[in-house]
């Protein structure tokens, strides 16, 4: 018997998706960033964001991107790449317990001998191996890409920036995992992870319009991913906020789960 079963049958039923994934990743890494050298190095940037209206560029973090890790940032891991990953990490962890439950296979699963702590943690394990795996992914197309598209980044802060994306990551979809724990219904479970996801990233834009709304930065999972810049800067201390509340939800997924009647 296999000594990880749901871990193992999680990983093989998704590897086909998982692909289809890591050719998205690299296809928004291999279109957007060799085309900075065509402007100049980003001195032909300048002219076009002092064109437009400043909150749009504070919104959208583009203050940063006549640099190489600012037009990084501002294209790939901040916006596309977040994006991809935003919808894959909701899709797994809203399907870990919540899809099952609905299809009416949860309850068989249960039946053979898996304890419900075992389930969450196995499925959780998956979906940090699959992240993991993308996150890694686009992490070695930037590499590669960096040189060629002149982009002058370090490759310790190239690193920096996959382990900001991929805690934004896992708590998105952790967070979906504990609403399915709690509720059992993926539609719930889909709407709180991309919902933290949202809320994330509009906190962050209107945080950056004023000093007077700044404070929505400290709430902003997002802000904690890519506020400091790590792509130029590297980690910084905010980044473990948002390890720490995946552990939460992780923990809060499994006190859940163990205690709400599935029908078993």
């Amino acid at each position: 018997m296999t000594a990880l079963p749901l871990f193992s049958r999680a990983l093989a039923d998704s590897w086909r998706g998982l692909i289809g994934w890591a050719v998205g990743l690299a296809a928004v890494a291999g279109l957007y960033l060799p085309l900075f050298p065509s402007f100049g190095g980003g001195s032909q940037f300048a002219d076009i964001i002092e064109s437009l209206p400043p909150e749009l560029v504070s919104a959208l973090n583009y203050d940063q991107i006549t640099s190489g890790a600012g037009y990084t940032q501002g294209t790939v891991y901040g916006l596309l790449g977040f994006v991809l990953l935003t919808i894959a990490a909701t899709g797994w962890g809203a399907a870990a317990i919540a899809g099952d439950e609905e299809r009416g296979t949860l309850e068989l699963t249960l039946a053979h001998g898996v304890s419900r702590t075992q389930l969450v943690l196995e499925r959780a394990a998956a979906i940090v191996v699959k992240l993991i795996a993308l996150v890694g992914w686009i992490t070695l197309v930037v590499l590669v890409l960096n040189g060629p598209s002149e982009l002058d980044l370090a490759a310790s802060n190239v690193v920096a920036g996959g382990i900001a994306l991929f805690g934004l990551a896992l708590l998105t979809a952790l967070i979906g995992m504990l609403a399915g724990a709690l509720i059992g219904r993926r539609v719930i479970a889909v709407g709180a992870a991309a919902g933290l996801a949202v809320a994330a990233y509009a906190a962050n834009a209107i945080g950056n319009q004023s000093p007077d709304l700044a404070w929505l930065h400290a709430v902003s999972p997002y802000h904690w991913a890519f506020g400091e810049s790590p792509l130029a800067d590297g980690l910084a201390a905010p980044v473990g906020l948002l390890y720490l509340f995946a552990a939460l939800a992780l923990a809060g997924a499994v006190i859940a789960f163990r205690r709400r009647d599935v029908g078993v």
